[in-house]
């Protein structure tokens, strides 16, 4: 009986060593760096995050291939749709959204990988711990993840998908919150559309 009971202990104290998926912040604004190797695209921009919605926009400076455009873009996937405002021309373009919502935090379902620390390991306050995730979705699209430790704040993730190919963002300058409360309407030259 004692060994039974020393047994159930151990299994317990080394299954909460494991560690489980944190939860990221639902709600945050910051800067992001967008990739994609077979659309040669690539876009920094100012990112308004809501995962409650879900929804997000990017206010970005976009390259794909050679050609360079500014474009505001609202991402509300809780009514299905896109808004594309391109910053030099003022033309808007209202599209039904194909691409699924992914949190750029933790997905609930990931697989803890590992972590690190980026700078100075050695030195106090001049380093990052780094937890590393990975998994795939119930569409069979695969994604990683990494996000600071403890507070989970996205640092950078990736999905691939046999339809769209991989994709890449790297996020920095995160603020915790929403702080333009009309950041989630659609711009005044698309409304109608």
């Amino acid at each position: 009986m004692i060994r039974l009971v020393a047994l159930s202990v151990l299994l317990c104290v080394v299954s909460a060593q494991v560690p489980r998926p944190c939860v990221s912040p639902k709600q945050w604004e910051g800067r992001v760096v967008t990739t994609d190797r077979k659309e040669n695209f690539f876009r920094i921009g100012k990112i308004s995050y809501d995962e409650y919605a879900p929804r997000f926009r990017i206010i970005e400076e976009e390259q794909l291939g050679s050609q360079k455009d500014y474009y505001d873009v609202l991402y509300l996937h809780n009514v299905g749709k896109e808004y594309r405002l391109n910053l030099k021309t003022r033309q808007c373009n209202v599209t039904a959204l194909t691409r699924p919502f992914r949190p750029f935090g933790v997905p609930p379902m990931a697989n803890f990988t590992g972590e690190a620390t980026v700078g100075a390991a050695g030195i106090p306050g001049e380093n990052v711990i780094i937890e590393n995730f990975n998994g795939q979705f119930s569409d069979g699209d695969k994604f990683f993840g990494d996000v600071t430790y403890p507070d989970c704040i996205p640092v950078a993730n990736g999905v691939f998908s046999e339809k769209y190919g991989f994709v890449m963002n790297s996020f920095f300058d995160i603020n915790v919150g929403i702080s333009d409360p009309m950041a989630f309407v659609p711009p005044r030259e698309c409304i109608g559309r």
